[in-house]
């Protein structure tokens, strides 16, 4: 574990600011790799079903909980501690006619404000990798998780062959990750809690191929509009670039990825 002092404060500039908008042009409106394939395979191996109730932890702009209620008909809230993240998710909920299955809630993950044994299933998605105390994150997601209830969630995570501490504060720092947990480490942790792992999958060896198509789009296709997200300064663009560039060096080789848990209540 090699924790840095990024802040809750840090990651809502981010996404309250220019460089959530860079992310959303560069992975879509779901902001996780993988989009649509990747939540359709959380879902349907975490066995969600019409008429469940969830809660998505770090909901951002709401595209999990509209995913979720457009293709297994549920019943979501969504909570994030970044308010224009949730302004745009209540917007884009309320256009596409969800009002009445979906609730937004601005609140810390880490305190959950909703009482116990109170929804058949905690979602998450490639999020809690900002998150500082996931000990307290999977206590709380725990706690509100009714008997035989399901955690699933995937998440960027320290890959097999680990990270050194200089490459760890490099892509933490840039990524606004305060540290990633590894897939050990939120096996431990998903345990503490009286929850059994169904399934805990590392996806770290595709997860190189999904940066370099990230880095593909932006130099290929997006450039322009990227620029015009971050005020045409090419310097931060190029840099940016680099970063992700190191990020999937890391990746390939196994020292950083990605990971799918499954886990009852």
């Amino acid at each position: 574990m090699k924790k840095i002092d990024v802040t809750l404060k840090n990651v809502q500039d981010v996404y309250d600011g220019p460089e959530g908008v860079l992310w959303e042009l560069i992975m879509g409106e779901q902001i996780h790799v993988g989009g649509f394939k990747s939540s359709m395979e959380l879902a349907t191996r975490a066995g969600i079903k019409p008429n469940m109730r969830g809660i998505d932890l770090c909901s951002a702009l709401g595209a999990g909980c509209r995913f979720l209620v457009k293709n297994f008909k549920v019943n979501m809230v969504g909570l994030d501690a970044t308010r224009t993240m949730l302004n745009k998710a209540v917007q884009r909920a309320k256009a596409e006619g969800f009002s009445n299955r979906i609730a937004f809630r601005q609140g810390d993950v880490t305190e959950i404000p909703f009482p116990d044994s109170n929804f058949d299933f905690v979602w998450g998605e490639d999020a809690w990798c900002y998150v500082t105390d996931k000990e307290r994150l999977l206590a709380e997601a725990a706690r509100v998780l009714k008997p035989g209830g399901t955690l699933a969630f995937t998440d960027w995570i320290e890959g097999p062959n680990g990270l050194s501490e200089p490459d760890a504060e490099r892509i933490n720092r840039f990524m606004k990750f305060p540290y990633m947990e590894s897939q050990q480490g939120y096996e431990k942790l998903i345990a503490e809690y009286d929850l059994s792992i169904v399934e805990s999958t590392d996806l770290t060896p595709e997860f190189a191929d999904y940066v370099q198509f990230y880095i593909k789009m932006l130099t290929d296709q997006l450039t322009f509009d990227a620029l015009r997200i971050i005020g045409d300064n090419m310097e931060m663009f190029q840099a940016m670039g680099g970063e992700m560039m190191f990020m999937g060096e890391k990746a390939r080789a196994g020292e950083m990825g990605r990971g799918r848990f499954i886990a009852r209540k």
